[in-house]
């Protein structure tokens, strides 16, 4: 199931929690040899993970994590600004963009998770009335984005194959949701009851995270 965790509430999640950030390290640092940090319990996590940042969480049966994204308004602090400002003509600030990283898949995560992740940032953009999702990716991302039927536009790149990376901003659209839905699996009607349960029914658009 999906689950929208904030980073004050994980501790409420442990099993979640921590498989979420040994599953990070296990990305990002074994597979992808990226520059990040883990620490000695095996967690990869960076200054953004303090900031209280909305997680969506793909939770396994047995309550490990399958895959998951983090998300901030880009009102305050974000990776984009911060880290990539040479990939943008200026910085993105609007309470109508959310910044979205750290997209991350269990090593042994099965087709439907990284549709069943977008789907959930479709449930986001909707219940809090955001217009874009602005984020960093690398090239393995883009046909992983082109089989969920979610593909960004392109504000900026720099790197040239497997070492490009690239700015995009992601837009909602209902026929694409309906496409990542099949993709993943899971009736838009369910996608949404999860949602509710976590905001209720009656849930009113925000233009921020609350703290």
């Amino acid at each position: 199931m999906l689950r929208y965790i904030y980073g004050d509430e994980l501790i409420d999640y442990p099993k979640l929690r921590d498989s979420m950030f040994r599953d990070r390290a296990s990305q990002f640092k074994d597979r992808l040899n990226w520059d990040v940090c883990v620490d000695p319990d095996g967690f990869e996590k960076d200054e953004y993970d303090a900031l209280n940042p909305l997680y969506v969480i793909w939770e396994l049966p047995d309550g490990m994590h399958g895959g998951s994204m983090r998300f901030l308004p880009t009102t305050g602090r974000t990776m984009v600004n911060e880290h990539f400002a040479d990939l943008l003509e200026g910085p993105i600030c609007s309470p109508l963009i959310w910044e979205c990283t750290r997209f991350c898949l269990n090593r042994d995560a099965s087709a439907h998770a990284a549709a069943a992740l977008m789907l959930g940032g479709g449930e986001i953009m909707q219940g809090f009335g955001i217009a874009h999702f602005a984020g960093v990716f690398d090239a393995r991302m883009v046909r992983i984005y082109r089989m969920t039927g979610s593909s960004p536009e392109i504000l900026g790149s720099s790197g040239e194959g497997k070492a490009k990376i690239s700015v995009g901003l992601w837009s909602f659209e209902e026929a694409a949701q309906a496409r990542v839905a099949e993709r993943a699996g899971i009736l838009p009607q369910q996608s949404a009851e999860w949602f509710e349960q976590r905001f209720g029914p009656s849930f009113p658009m925000k233009t921020a995270i609350n703290g």
